[in-house]
């Protein structure tokens, strides 16, 4: 689904992951409202789904908050403050996103 950035003889078994997406959301684009409201992590032909919840930091930070998760966001612009605790849907071709495993 997306490129696993650890050990390839240890990709089976559970982790905690650190995602990395290298493109900007913009929204209309790549982001958009979500019509189900439970988490989602999806491919669909050459791309990433990731569904979640949106947050708004004041400093301007953008946070997909996914089943328990944070994904901190670039954006090419300020999203829409409407959109800030609503849950949307992110799309990414599926070499813009990597996960890598760490230890707590």
């Amino acid at each position: 689904m997306v490129q696993w950035c650890g050990n390839p003889a240890a990709a089976d078994g559970p982790y905690y992951v650190e995602w990395t997406i290298d493109e900007e959301i913009v929204w209309g684009r790549n982001a958009s409202p979500a019509a189900l409201t439970r988490p989602r992590v999806s491919s669909e032909g050459s791309q990433v789904c990731l569904r979640g919840r949106l947050v708004l930091e004041m400093d301007g930070v953008a946070v997909l908050e996914l089943a328990g998760s944070q994904i901190l966001l670039d954006t090419a612009g300020p999203l829409p403050t409407e959109t800030d605790g609503t849950w949307v849907e992110l799309h990414f071709e599926r070499d813009h996103v990597t996960v890598y495993p760490y230890e707590l």
